[in-house]
C-alpha cells in the first residue's frame, strides 16, 4: 500500500481508534482521515500540483502530519521548516524550491511576514494571527470545499518530503525522500520495535528531523497505534505522557534523555508501561545505556542519516544489553559496506567510511547534483561515518570519516576520546579534533565547555585518559571556550574549532 492510503486504510479497519492526541485535542483515525482529505483538497484549490513544494513552518502538529500524507495524495513535496531558525536562513532554504504554498503558525507569522519570506511564490497562509496578502488557514481550507482530489496517488519513487542538513562548513542541504524510502523505514520500525496497532507512541523530537517523523510516529500511524504527540520536549510533559498515557515506545535523542536523567521525578516515575526507548542522531553515552537499563527500560540504538530516512542500522528488542553500545544490525532491507578511503572492503573489526544501499535511501540533494553524485555513487550512500563491524554484523559508529585523526600513522577516534570524556560530571560539552604536529603528523586535541559554574584544570581532563586509552589517542592540549560553535542545526563547526585551536584561541578561559 502506497504512502497515500495508509491513514484511510488504517480509518478503515478502526475508524474510532485513537490516531493522535495533540495540543489541539484529539483524531480518531477517522477524524484524522478527514483532516487529510481537508488539507489535501486545500492544497488542490490553491494551485498545488504534483512536483511542487509545501513549505510549513511550525511546531509539531497534527496539521503537518496530515499534510505529509495529502502531499502523498497530490505527489506535491512537504517542506518542514526548522523553527529555530530565522527568517534569513528559510529565505535561502525556499530559494531554489518551486514553492507553490507555505503555511505558517504562530509565533513565526509576523517575522515571516515582515522578511517576505516565500513573498510572491504561490499561496501564503496563517494559522494565527492574519496579516497583510496572507490567507487565514481556516479559510484556506474552506476554499477547498468543493476541490477533486486526484484519482491516482503520487508515483512511490517520487519526492513527498525535503527534509534538511547541515554540514559543518556548507549550507543546509535539502534531502528529497521518496513515498518508498519512508515505506522502507517504516517496515524497518515494523520489526525493530515488533510495533503492533496496540502500541502508544510518544514524539517529543520535531517533524522537521526526520527522526522524529519516521523512527515511529509515521510507522505508528500506519500500523494503527495510537500516537501522542509534543510540540516542544518538556521533560515534565514527557513523564506525565508517559505515566498517564501508559506509553510503550517513544524515541527520545540522547540530549533530551539527559534531561530526563537529572529531572528530580525521574528515580520514582512509573516507567512499567515502557517496552523501549529509541535513540540516536548522535553518539550514546554510555551513563545513559545503564541508567535506562537500570529502571527496567530497554534503550534501543539506531544509526542512519537524514540521506537513509533515518534508520539504516538498529538494535532489536532483546539486543540492548548484549550489544550496548552498538548501534545494531543493519535495518530489514538495508545492506551495510564499511571501506577505505579507495572505497574498498575492510576486514571485520576495522573502521572505516559507512555505506549504506536500499530503498530507504533518498533521491538526492534539492537543486544539488554534484552533492548527490558525490554521496550516491554506484548504488550505494556514502555516510560520511566512520566505523566498524564486529563478527556478527554489529556496527560501532565512531566519528566521521574526514574527521578521523591520523597521529604517528594510527587512526585515533575523536568520538572514542569525546565519549569518554563527556562522562566528566564536571564538562557540559566536547569536541576532539586534529591539530597539525610536525613531528606526528596531527595530535588531538580537546576542546572543552566546564558546566556552569565549575572550574576544571588542564590536568584534570587529561587524566581522565589514564588508563582507558591507549597512549597516541591522550589529547596533547585542552582548550576551554564558554560553548562549542554550531550551525543552525546544531551540529558542531568542527573546522571553526580547528582554526580556534591553531591559533591556541580559548586557551584558560
Amino acid at each position: 500500500m502506497s504512502l497515500a492510503g495508509w491513514i484511510a486504510a488504517s480509518a478503515a479497519r478502526h475508524p474510532n481508534r485513537l490516531a493522535l492526541r495533540h495540543v489541539g485535542g484529539e483524531l480518531t483515525y477517522d477524524g484524522l482521515a478527514r483532516e487529510v482529505d481537508a488539507i489535501g483538497r486545500a492544497m488542490v484549490a490553491a494551485g498545488v500540483q504534483r512536483g511542487q513544494y509545501v513549505g510549513w513552518l511550525g511546531p509539531s502538529s497534527a496539521a503537518q502530519l496530515a499534510a505529509l500524507f495529502a502531499c502523498a495524495r497530490l505527489g506535491a513535496v512537504l517542506m518542514l521548516l526548522n523553527w529555530r531558525l530565522t527568517p534569513h536562513e528559510h529565505h535561502g532554504m525556499l530559494a531554489d524550491c518551486p514553492i507553490a504554498l507555505l503555511v505558517v503558525d504562530e509565533p513565526y507569522i509576523q517575522a515571516c511576514a515582515e522578511h517576505d519570506v516565500a513573498a510572491g511564490r504561490g499561496c501564503r497562509v496563517a494559522r494565527g494571527q492574519v496579516t497583510n496578502g496572507w490567507t487565514g488557514f481556516d479559510e484556506f481550507v474552506a476554499r477547498g470545499s468543493h476541490a477533486e482530489l486526484p484519482t491516482a496517488p503520487g508515483a512511490g519513487s517520487a519526492p513527498v518530503l525535503l527534509c534538511w542538513t547541515s554540514g559543518s562548513n556548507a549550507k543546509p542541504k535539502g534531502v528529497l525522500l521518496s513515498a518508498n524510502a519512508l515505506q522502507a523505514c517504516a517496515d524497518a520500525s515494523v520489526e525493530m520495535h515488533a510495533l503492533t496497532a496496540d502500541d502508544r507512541i510518544l514524539t517529543t523530537t520535531p517533524l522537521f528531523h526526520v527522526g522524529g517523523l519516521n523512527i515511529q510516529t509515521t510507522p505508528a500511524l500506519r500500523a494503527g497505534c495510537s500516537v501522542t504527540l509534543h510540540a516542544r520536549f518538556d521533560p515534565d510533559a514527557t513523564l506525565d505522557a508517559i505515566e498517564r498515557e501508559r506509553i510503550t515506545l517513544a524515541s527520545l535523542v540522547p540530549a533530551q534523555i539527559e534531561v530526563l536523567l537529572a529531572h528530580p521525578r525521574w528515580a520514582t516515575a512509573d516507567l512499567g508501561s515502557l517496552r523501549a526507548v529509541t535513540t540516536g542522531s548522535t553518539f550514546v553515552p554510555q551513563h545513559q545505556i545503564l541508567a535506562m537499563h537500570r529502571r527496567g527500560v530497554p534503550l534501543l540504538q539506531v544509526w542512519g542519516a537524514t540521506e537513509t530516512s533515518p534508520i539504516s542500522a538498529c538494535l532489536r528488542l532483546g539486543e540492548e544489553v548484549l550489544k550496548a553500545g552498538s548501534a545494531g544490525r543493519a535495518a530489514l532491507g538495508v545492506e551495510l559496506r564499511i571501506v577505505d578511503q579507495q572505497e574498498r572492503d575492510v576486514p571485520t573489526g576495522q573502521s572505516g567510511e559507512i555505506l549504506v544501499r536500499g530503498a530507504n535511501v533518498m533521491n538526492g540533494y534539492q537543486g544539488d547534483p554534484e552533492g548527490t553524485a558525490r554521496a550516491l555513487r554506484a548504488g550505494w550512500f556514502h555516510s560520511g561515518d566512520s566505523g566498524y563491524l564486529d563478527a556478527e554484523g554489529y556496527l560501532y559508529v565512531n566519528g566521521r570519516f574526514k574527521d578521523m585523526i591520523i597521529s604517528g600513522g594510527e587512526n585515533v577516534s575523536p568520538a572514542e576520546i569525546e565519549a569518554l570524556l563527556i562522562e566528566c560530571p564536571e564538562i557540559a560539552e566536547v569536541a576532539v579534533i586534529g591539530r597539525p604536529d610536525q613531528r606526528w603528523g596531527e595530535v588531538p586535541v580537546a576542546v572543552v565547555v566546564p558546566k556552569p559554574g565549575v572550574s576544571i584544570g588542564r590536568e584534570l581532563v587529561l587524566g581522565l585518559c589514564e588508563g582507558r586509552l591507549a597512549r597516541y589517542k591522550h589529547p596533547k592540549e585542552v582548550v576551554f571556550l564558554p560553548a562549542l560553535p554550531r550551525t543552525a542545526l546544531g551540529k558542531v563547526r568542527r573546522e571553526e574549532l580547528r582554526r580556534a585551536v591553531e591559533g591556541d584561541q580559548g586557551r584558560g578561559l
